[in-house]
């Protein structure tokens, strides 16, 4: 079932979100979740996104990238250390309309646990090694928006406002969703 994404405004999103501690119930919101990010055609969702509060993300590079595994689970994720720079146009679900150059490492070492609880340790680059980046920003509070200059982050200023009053009456509405 796809669920409702939180935009931009709403203060879920400005949150550091807690540790999974309890991984016997994952299974039904990582469903929703893949549902909610395929129903808006994105590549990555994070937890917060969809109004929980709990370090995780779902990932699906299938569409763009065919060699290696492309659709992914990451719990708990830390980035233990990074390197190398690129720049590349990025959206957000949580910011319907807004696409910005963002500065990026090139390259990640993760650690993080799979929907089991087991955890693993890689060095990830390309598309996914971006993707993990903007999806644990989200997790920490950080949009695209901040990873640009002030000039830039102004160019959009107009739409974020418009994203901002529209979540001001939607998070009043909306019923907190509780894993």
């Amino acid at each position: 079932m796809a669920l409702e994404i939180v935009h931009y405004g709403d203060p879920i999103l400005r949150k550091v979100c807690k540790p999974v501690e309890d991984f016997s119930t994952l299974s039904p919101l990582l469903d929703d979740m893949f549902d909610t990010m395929y129903e808006a055609n994105g590549i990555g969702l994070a937890a917060n996104q969809v109004g929980v509060d709990l370090n995780l993300f779902v990932i699906d590079i299938s569409d763009i990238e065919s060699e290696g595994e492309s659709i992914h689970i990451f719990i708990n994720g830390k980035i233990m250390d990074s390197g190398g720079e690129s720049w590349f146009e990025e959206g957000c679900l949580s910011l319907p309309e807004v696409r910005l150059e963002v500065k990026r490492p090139e390259f990640i070492e993760f650690k993080y646990q799979d929907e089991s609880g087991k955890e693993h340790k890689q060095k990830i680059d390309g598309l996914l090694a971006r993707a993990i980046q903007h999806e644990m920003d989200h997790l920490n509070g950080i949009f695209i928006v901040d990873r640009v200059s002030s000039a830039v982050k102004m160019g959009v200023q107009k739409e974020l406002k418009m994203i901002k009053k529209g979540t001001v009456t939607r998070a009043k509405d909306r019923k907190a969703l509780v894993f």
